[in-house]
């Protein structure tokens, strides 16, 4: 258990990363212009946390997806912003509900550890499985993982809620 709060905790600024260079793939087809996207990933980069939070909020809370992710993992690390995990869920939930993998990937994390609300392996399985249908590898492991911690019954409600999730969720 520690050595996987450990990688997570590793794998923060890759995520982050991995947030900018999605965005700026989506900014290149989208007609709408982020002000403030590229100081906040500018500073992201650097060690100026607290003002990375201060760029990212502001388009986060406008919706963009991509910087809703980033407030959530500054607020789960306590970097640039006071360690809040309701704070992290509610920014990984608004993302994710946008089907953003990496926020459907660290709200599975949440709900599998049981930070901010209590643990529950269906929502955790729930969530990786929707972010393993987008292609991403470690989702798919942390999904497999999580189903061996349930019964078949489990198992057979989050692939029932992430159906129900994706025919609610077209894009």
């Amino acid at each position: 258990m520690k050595r996987l709060r450990f990688l997570i905790y590793c794998l923060a600024p890759f995520f982050a990363r991995l947030a900018a260079c999605a965005h700026q793939a989506n900014q290149a087809m989208a007609p709408i212009v982020y002000a403030g996207w590229d100081e906040a990933a500018a500073t992201n980069g650097g060690s100026d946390y607290a003002k990375a939070y201060k760029e990212f909020k502001p388009l986060a809370e406008q919706g963009d997806m991509f910087a809703q992710f980033n407030p959530g993992v500054m607020c789960e690390y306590g970097q640039g912003a006071l360690q809040d995990y309701a704070e992290a869920m509610k920014w990984y939930r608004k993302a994710a509900d946008q089907g953003y993998a990496p926020g459907q990937l660290k709200l599975g994390f949440m709900y599998y550890f049981g930070q901010a609300l209590p643990q529950d392996y269906v929502q955790a399985h729930m969530w990786f499985n929707l972010a393993a249908a987008q292609g991403d590898s470690g989702a798919q492991k942390l999904r497999d993982l999580s189903a061996k911690k349930m019964t078949p019954a489990q198992i057979a409600e989050a692939r029932r809620l992430a159906r129900e999730w994706k025919a609610g969720n077209k894009r």
